[in-house]
């Protein structure tokens, strides 16, 4: 059977419900070899999936395992997922905003791979939180908190984890039925009732251009709406990073005063559109959601008093060489800047510097001087000549 569900796909044909489900089940028990999914994965790249088919993959692999049950506790519930991005610090902003205004929002968020950390990553900056909490920690923490943000479990999606390895190893990543699936498996597992996507564009996000991340943003909210869960999207620009910080440490710092009600204005705007709540501006000045930030670190065993991890880095001024108006920051240069220096990882096992990072003092639109500086580069032991590299090409400086 498994040999005729593959040879329909490479044939161009659509696939019924209870064929991907035996296709899914066969991945997770280890019936469908690992060549017989790597040609799944190729087949659906070259001939794609309509919006039914994707809807069923998607949903094959969020019941693969189990599934997040808030039954016992009143809603609504809520959550949102970002396509990744330079200096995206949003979620640890969203999470604890949208419990303040009343929604519980039971996150589950990754680690980076690439340029800079992920939210898992920023978060452990923290000392002693907690990202590989079991269902039963996490209802109790979304009761008493409102909000989480912690790891994947073992035994959510696992399907997505086969896949997405897969992905990797087959040149497939870009499918867009792919990368929806993946997505919303793993946010579908979490029992929410409505989902936010801040689908991002531009040469520090995954999709580079505005055609191609709107695309990926109607597939995903077709898809998300097809598995009955309220979904929309925000497209945003990622040609120059989010806020004033890239690293993570430095991200968490950045958010904290964001939640006080002083943090960059970009960062500030994006969080209250994607919440949608016109509540949510004055409030997150008024600071109100920091102390919710503050429980939910300390019910996931963090201290949010204690001094962030990574201390003891030096500090290298990079300056402007010439008057004029910052007309180009590149996110993808200053990403990697942050990476060489140690702030991200090639390989899902390699361990981050948390201390190092990047702090913008100028971004597009902004007038600069001579010797003026124009990024504070936090660094350790490596890398410090390629960031400097990478940072000078990153900014263009017109003089008119």
């Amino acid at each position: 059977m498994i040999h005729e569900i593959l040879e329909a796909k490479r044939d161009g044909q659509s696939l019924s419900e209870a064929q991907l489900r035996e296709l899914i089940d066969g991945v997770v028990s280890g019936a469908v070899t690992r060549p017989q999914t790597a040609a799944f994965l190729a087949f659906v790249f070259n001939r794609g999936m309509t919006v039914e088919e994707t809807v069923a993959l998607t949903m094959a692999m969020v019941e693969s395992g189990d599934q997040l049950d808030w039954s016992q506790m009143d809603g609504p519930f809520v959550d949102k997922h970002s396509t990744g991005g330079v200096g995206d610090k949003v979620s640890l902003v969203l999470a604890p905003l949208w419990a303040e205004l009343g929604s519980r929002v039971p996150m589950i968020s990754g680690r980076g791979l690439g340029h800079t950390g992920g939210t898992l990553d920023k978060l452990e900056a923290i000392p002693g939180y907690q990202t590989d909490l079991e269902a039963e920690q996490l209802s109790t923490i979304l009761a008493d908190v409102g909000c989480f943000i912690s790891g994947q479990t073992g035994s959510l999606a696992p399907a997505d984890r086969v896949l997405y390895a897969l992905r990797n190893e087959t040149g497939t990543v870009p499918s867009i039925p792919l990368i929806t699936a993946s997505i919303l498996s793993k946010k579908l597992a979490e029992g929410i009732d409505e989902l936010v996507l801040d689908v991002k564009w531009g040469s520090g996000a995954f999709m580079q251009t505005h055609d191609a991340a709107t695309d990926l943003a109607d597939m995903l909210c077709r898809v998300g709406r097809g598995a009955g869960v309220m979904t929309r999207a925000v497209l945003t620009d990622m040609n120059q990073p989010l806020g004033r910080t890239v690293g993570n440490a430095l991200e968490v710092e950045e958010a904290i005063a964001c939640l006080k009600g002083d943090g960059p204005g970009d960062l500030a705007t994006l969080t209250v559109d994607l919440i949608g709540d016109p509540r949510a501006r004055g409030l997150l000045d008024s600071g109100a959601a920091y102390e919710r930030f503050c429980r939910m670190v300390r019910a996931q065993g963090g201290d949010p008093d204690a001094p962030l991890l990574g201390a003891g880095c030096a500090e290298v001024v990079v300056c402007a060489e010439v008057d004029g108006t910052v007309t180009g920051c590149d996110a993808l240069k200053i990403g990697k800047a942050a990476f060489v220096l140690g702030a991200g990882r090639e390989h899902a096992d390699k361990a981050i510097h948390p201390g190092v990072g990047l702090t913008l003092h100028k971004k597009v639109g902004e007038r600069v001087a001579v010797g003026e500086p124009m990024v504070t580069m936090r660094v350790a032991d490596v890398g410090v000549e390629r960031a400097r590299a990478h940072v000078d090409a990153a900014f263009k400086i017109s003089q008119d």
